[in-house]
């Protein structure tokens, strides 16, 4: 059995936090570089031109990519023989965001009760967290900064399951058409199929920490992202939605076996600050 303190799993969420603010992934800008290769519209080049160059001076100066710094969303994969000590994993995942968002001087984006007072919290702090059991002693987190922009384009639906692929196909494209430059395309759409309510909801979300690139090991699943690649960016929305035909970089898909009666799918934007960052310890 392997033991890993919270303090070290508290000061790595804080450097993660700082980083994935600033520090656009490789496969995203490479993907947003591919983009421009193939964008026909002159108008929505320069559009991409500009999104490369704040990308490469927020590397440079260790400056946000975007002012807003998102819902600090946390994907934990901890090994089912690590024993973590020291104190409380959940307060630990806390103060390290806490400690991030503040010694970063980030925008702190969230508040406190949500239907009334609305008050800050100051830290953005609580952060959102997900937790899987996974075999092995390690334990492997990712930061998501996940904007209000984005995240607000998210939509849920349950159809009959004769609806299939046409059904789903069907959902993506109105949710991204109807969702303008709300999300700051081009972006990548996380698509989660079958499961219950909130499991589609959560791979959906998941979906999004897969690299732009990586081919989904499922060929059925795979041949169907490029299929709603293709319609996505067939729909004219283009770079922060000023027409062109690269609106996503990347259609990424999860599913889960899910009840005879049901069809449940969900779709999770991720703007073009696809903000990731993550460690394992």
């Amino acid at each position: 059995m392997r033991e890993v303190h919270v303090d070290q799993i508290r000061d790595t969420v804080s450097r993660l936090c700082q980083e994935a603010s600033c520090l656009l992934p490789e496969d995203v800008v490479g993907a947003l570089e591919t983009a421009r290769e193939r964008e026909q519209s002159p108008v929505a080049v320069k559009v991409l031109d500009q999104i490369l160059d704040n990308a490469e001076l927020a590397r440079e100066e260790m400056l946000p990519l975007c002012q807003d710094t998102g819902t600090t969303i946390l994907f934990l994969d901890i090994g089912q023989d690590v024993h973590i000590t020291g104190g409380d994993l959940r307060q630990a995942l806390v103060e390290g965001v806490g400690a991030g968002y503040t010694k970063g001087y980030l925008r702190a984006s969230i508040v406190d009760r949500p239907f009334s007072a609305r008050t800050n919290t100051k830290d953005n702090t609580p952060p959102i967290v997900h937790t899987e059991i996974v075999p092995g002693e390690s334990v492997r987190i990712q930061v998501m900064p996940k904007g209000g922009g984005c995240e607000n384009m998210s939509r849920f639906t349950i159809m009959l399951p004769a609806a299939g692929k046409p059904g789903i196909t069907e959902f993506l494209l109105q949710t991204v058409d109807e969702s303008g430059g709300n999300p700051c395309p081009p972006i990548i759409a996380g698509v989660g199929v079958g499961g219950s309510a909130e499991h589609a909801m959560y791979m959906a979300k998941r979906a999004l920490t897969r690299k732009i690139g990586d081919v989904n090991p499922d060929a059925e699943e795979a041949a169907f992202e490029a299929e709603l690649l293709e319609a996505v960016n067939g729909l004219g929305v283009g770079p922060q939605a000023i027409g062109g035909t690269q609106t996503a970089l990347a259609v990424h898909m999860m599913t889960h076996p899910t009840h005879i009666a049901s069809l449940p799918v969900a779709v999770n934007l991720q703007c073009h600050s696809a903000r990731l960052k993550e460690a394992v310890l």
